[in-house]
């Protein structure tokens, strides 16, 4: 049961990064994105901290006082990340597409493998390099990159998918140590906040009418993605392992295809719908697979 709930987390957290794409791309037409970035993130602390308080305050008493400095460096690593992560990909769509943005933003999922393999020395199901083999066919035909030029901000989206990548890694392994979600995703959306507020208020201008006028988009991708999308995923990650996560993850770019079809009315054509397949089968693949060898070993023994 756990295991599913996990998998459904992974599922509705990737449901609400894939249609965020649209809210952080039109949410920058008065302001900058920095401004963007820390207003959403602020506003995504503001909705967790008091399911943190109510759900987590005991927990959080008992555990932090065990070892609070490694708490506070897991914490700083995801937030950092996170920072890092999502303020190239929003500066990024300032001179990229969408379509390319999420296409890039998805080459976390080889990353996150080869980093656990290069540093970690860990070995993994070898169905997790055809799942991402898939996973990146499937981006690829979502895109219609092959109608596209390569630009300044598919080089930051791809920069930012290193720092997601390590996001991913860092949550696995501080989520084994403690049983925090909601404080967790409260540190690092106020972390997040607090680096994108000091950047945005030396480069761009912090007008309050401006911000207002963008309230929908921010309140969307706060909430929802800035907020609780990145608890989910923390609940996500308890049973699933970092490169499996990263893989189910992927499914952004299908969500956000589907988003964009429903929303802005674009046609999907035959090689988006492949895409999808791809990508599908990427997920299926580095699901089913491990638990087959799984049920097979357990029935011979």
């Amino acid at each position: 049961m756990s295991k599913s709930i996990s998998l459904l987390s992974a599922l509705l957290c990737t449901f609400i990064w894939g249609t965020t794409f649209i809210a952080q791309d039109t949410g920058m037409d008065n302001i900058g994105p920095f401004t963007f970035n820390a207003v959403r993130f602020f506003v995504g602390f503001l909705a967790i901290i008091p399911l943190m308080i109510l759900l987590e305050l005991k927990n959080f008493k008992s555990e932090f006082k065990l070892d609070k400095k490694t708490f506070i460096i897991y914490s700083l690593l995801i937030g950092i990340s996170l920072f890092l992560g999502s303020a190239l990909q929003q500066v990024a769509l300032l001179y990229t597409d969408v379509a390319n943005a999420a296409f890039f933003t998805i080459f976390y999922v080889p990353m996150v493998p080869i980093i656990i393999f290069m540093f970690g020395k860990k070995s993994m199901h070898w169905s997790v390099w055809p799942s991402v083999v898939l996973c990146l066919i499937g981006g690829y035909l979502l895109t219609n990159f092959h109608d596209a030029t390569v630009r300044l901000g598919d080089t930051l989206v791809v920069l930012g998918a290193l720092f997601w990548s390590t996001h991913i890694i860092f949550t696995g392994i501080i989520i084994t140590k403690y049983n925090l979600p909601l404080t967790l995703g409260a540190a690092q959306t106020l972390i997040v906040a607090i680096f994108s507020f000091i950047i945005g208020i030396i480069y761009e201008e912090f007008i309050f009418s401006n911000i207002l006028m963008e309230i929908y988009s921010i309140l969307y991708a706060g909430i929802l993605s800035g907020g609780f999308a990145f608890v989910l995923q923390i609940y996500a990650q308890r049973n699933i392992t970092p490169a499996p996560a990263a893989i189910i993850f992927s499914l952004e770019g299908v969500f956000a295809t589907i988003a964009a079809w429903f929303i802005l009315n674009q046609i999907l054509d035959v090689n988006n719908l492949l895409g999808c397949f791809f990508i599908l089968c990427g997920v299926l693949m580095s699901q089913l697979l491990p638990l087959i060898k799984r049920s097979i070993f357990n029935k011979l023994n």
